[in-house]
């Protein structure tokens, strides 16, 4: 009992701490995706998938640069960075509101530069402890509940006479205050302890050859995940970038749907992942975020035929959408990492692994955008996105079992590796 309390202050901290500072973050980023920007447009392209385009590939470019930075990162170093790439963002959405169109599509890509190396950060701060579950769980769902959040109080400043293009710089100025006091309670965050190194393994700093090792070790199984990881990563940002085009029949005069609608999820995702904590063993702990990831990528698929049949709303099927799309997601932030991790007894970084699927996934989203506009532009972003629906559950569903089926294989033919 008395360990049990011991370990509930830092715990507490690390999940509140951890959950305002992605929330806080995803308010420098997702304001634009409230924006319609109707009747623009450059070079005979929408104006907002020339700023969505340019921003992931921003974002893009920094899990890319993020894959050497973050994982050679040293502790002591994570707060002061995750607070520079931060304000670099908020410089560049300044620079949107002030520079005319189309120079400021510029300034979009230079707000994504920073800000995709902010989640392996902070994923630093809680990996490698007995309660990782619990505070992963907790960033997680920021992400979910803060993507809804960003885009309501986006457009409650438009309904109070804020300009399109000064309302992603001021949302971002909500969150300044609440930014600081949350990096303040990761740097606080008490190290692993020893009994939390011994349940699941040391997590160190990891160089070049370190990384090219690791990867070597599981080449196959890593490669079929991370494609499942482009495909939801894709999926994820459509859905997120346009979900008022998407919803544009009930999301028109009611800003708060997107809050609501993403709460729910968040609370449900927040509930399973936090429950995965108390399954000690790990690779049963592995075993059961795949069935929750082939449950979430069924039900993308499910939802979206039974609202083609009439049986569900629009607003019902976004919310299942998502929530699939979030079970399935939501493991490969960390957990899935985590626990495959501490299976084999690889002493590693979580960070490493997650950013560079995270690259890879964002590559995958630039590329579903440039096909949306060239290759589908006369469909509509409802339309597309059903499509999507369909080739993702099916997709997913193959490449998430084949990659299962290679790491229990790896797991059953020989004792867990030991890497010093």
């Amino acid at each position: 009992m008395k360990k049990n309390l011991s370990t509930l202050g830092p715990t507490l901290l690390g999940a509140v701490a951890a959950f305002c500072t992605y929330t806080s973050m995803y308010g420098f980023r997702k304001g634009i995706t409230a924006v319609k920007f109707e009747g623009l447009d450059f070079l005979g392209v929408d104006y907002k998938i020339w700023l969505i385009t340019a921003q992931v590939l921003g974002y893009a470019v920094s899990k890319g640069i993020g894959v050497k930075v973050v994982s050679e990162m040293q502790p002591h170093q994570r707060p002061w960075f995750v607070l520079g790439l931060v304000a670099f963002a908020e410089l560049a959405l300044l620079g949107f509101a002030v520079i005319p169109a189309p120079y400021n599509i510029l300034c979009l890509f230079l707000n994504g530069l920073p800000l995709g190396m902010v989640y392996g950060t902070v994923l630093g701060f809680l990996e490698g402890r007995r309660q990782t579950e619990v505070l992963v769980a907790a960033l997680t769902a920021s992400f979910i509940f803060a993507s809804g959040l960003v885009k309501t109080l986006a457009l409650l400043l438009m309904q109070q006479g804020v300009p399109e293009l000064w309302a992603p710089f001021l949302t971002g100025l909500l969150f300044v205050v609440p930014l600081v006091l949350s990096v303040y309670g990761l740097a606080k965050l008490p190290p692993p302890t020893i009994e939390d190194k011994i349940a699941r393994t040391e997590r160190l700093p990891m160089n070049r050859a370190e990384r090219q090792q690791f990867l070597g070790t599981f080449p196959t199984g890593l490669a079929l995940l991370i494609l499942s990881y482009v495909l939801l990563s894709a999926f994820r940002d459509f859905r997120d970038n346009f979900a008022p085009e998407i919803l544009s029949s009930v999301a028109v005069g009611n800003p708060a749907l997107f809050a609501q609608t993403e709460t729910l999820i968040a609370l449900v995702i927040l509930l399973l992942m936090a429950g995965l904590r108390w399954v000690p063993d790990n690779f049963r702990a592995f075993t059961l975020i795949n069935g929750l990831m082939l449950a979430g990528g069924a039900l993308v698929g499910l939802s979206t035929w039974f609202f083609q049949l009439g049986v569900l709303s629009a607003g019902a099927w976004f919310m299942l959408t998502g929530l699939g799309m979030y079970m399935a997601y939501v493991p490969c932030n960390g957990l899935y990492f985590e626990r495959l991790v501490a299976s084999f007894r690889y002493v590693s970084t979580v960070g490493f692994i997650v950013t560079l699927a995270d690259w890879y996934g964002y590559l995958g989203s630039v590329a579903v955008l440039l096909y949306k506009n060239f290759g589908q532009a006369t469909i509509s972003f409802q339309q597309f996105f059903v499509y999507g629906c369909y080739v993702l559950s099916a997709a997913y569903l193959l490449l998430t079992v084949f990659s299962y089926g290679y790491f229990r294989g790896k797991y059953k033919a020989a004792a867990p590796v030991v890497v010093y």
